[in-house]
């Protein structure tokens, strides 16, 4: 495809792009997936008022078709990225800039590993992150981010000169394992005793149930609502979903959701929502209404686990930080972003700033692999 047959441009949402298209370009993640992506746009949780102004970068070919997508957003704030550029944005207005609005390339409120360039042939990468930085250029926009990218995808940012960053997530990863205590058999024996007594006192006087697709009924996105509500007060001050999001997303892609719920004396009493991609099994939202011992990590971890090896799935992925599932078997992986400075002089800052940071991280992850529950030797 010539570059003379290509057309740039930002569309004003998501869903005003044809949703076969842009599912083409997705690759099967759920995450930015046209179903998932709108239903953030028609709930109101992106949009007018929460500082996430939905801008589509896309390139259409002669056929006017799609031939590759982002998924970006005007940003007013940095909140509901789980990459902290805050100390970036305090510097850059101390020397008199203006951070906001940046461009964020992401899948809102979602520290999950995926595509951020949805291209029909890698070529069309340069003129798509062009594309980007020519938005930001032409409207004195700060800089470009683009978080929680696919590895395989790093080296067309780093071709188009954005800087790396990278941070660690902890991620469960299937060894061909039958069973629950098949990966059990993998630890260490003390661990292995620990996360057994563990699942015992969680389960003891509690019926955990899965639901997925159709019998997840508005009934359980209600009380699950309720958990998520706590859980997004004490963590963002406020949630970043609406209401009506569980319903759409419910609606639009059930059978990519698993919810599973706790109950004790026949009342719901703690949820944790999981979506699930072609490989892997996505941890998202966790939230109760009475505290349990070891409740979290069972309805978190644990239940992950199990539906991961039922699945098949190669990996559970479940969400940013916490070095507590590192004991429960959740192994340090690196996560990724990319970023790009409009002003010279602050690109320099930021590229130093993240060379050393960069080597603070992989001494952490060197770290945190030594101290795995799995056997040595």
């Amino acid at each position: 495809m010539s570059d003379d047959a290509l057309i740039a441009k930002v569309a004003g949402s998501v869903g005003a792009l044809p949703k076969d298209q842009w599912d083409a370009l997705a690759g099967g993640n759920p995450f930015v997936s046209h179903d998932f992506l709108t239903a953030l746009e028609d709930s109101g949780s992106v949009g007018p008022g929460t500082g996430w102004q939905a801008a589509p970068i896309v390139i259409e070919g002669a056929d006017g078709r799609l031939a590759a997508a982002m998924p970006s957003y005007l940003k007013g704030h940095s909140q509901g990225e789980y990459v902290f550029d805050h100390a970036w944005a305090d510097a850059y207005e101390r020397a008199g800039g203006e951070y906001y609005p940046k461009l964020q390339i992401a899948a809102p409120f979602t520290p999950a590993t995926g595509p951020r360039l949805l291209l029909a042939d890698e070529a069309l990468a340069t003129p798509l992150l062009a594309a980007a930085e020519q938005l930001c250029r032409g409207n004195g926009f700060s800089s470009a981010h683009a978080t929680f990218v696919d590895p395989a995808q790093l080296p067309l940012f780093e071709q188009a000169g954005w800087m790396l960053r990278s941070d660690i997530q902890f991620h469960w990863t299937n060894r061909g394992y039958a069973s629950f205590d098949d990966f059990l058999g993998e630890l260490a024996s003390r661990k292995r005793r620990t996360l057994r007594k563990e699942r015992a006192a969680a389960q003891d006087g509690v019926e955990i149930v899965r639901l997925s697709g159709g019998d997840i009924r508005p009934e359980h996105w209600d009380v699950f609502w309720l958990f998520y509500q706590d859980t997004g007060a004490r963590k963002w001050g406020s949630p970043y979903l609406t209401r009506e999001a569980f319903d759409l997303l419910g609606a639009r892609m059930g059978d990519q959701m698993l919810l599973v719920l706790a109950y004790e004396d026949g009342e719901a009493i703690a949820g944790a929502l999981n979506f699930i991609g072609p490989d892997a099994l996505y941890g998202r939202y966790w939230g109760c209404s009475r505290d349990k011992r070891f409740l979290h990590f069972e309805l978190c971890y644990y239940q992950a686990i199990d539906a991961a090896i039922e699945r098949g799935l190669s990996r559970v992925e479940a969400g940013a930080q916490g070095g507590h599932k590192l004991a429960r078997g959740y192994e340090p992986v690196e996560t990724w972003s990319a970023h790009w400075i409009a002003d010279l002089g602050f690109r320099e800052a930021v590229a130093d700033f993240l060379e050393r940071e960069r080597q603070g991280v992989a001494q952490d992850r060197n770290y945190l692999e030594r101290r795995t529950p799995f056997r040595k030797g």
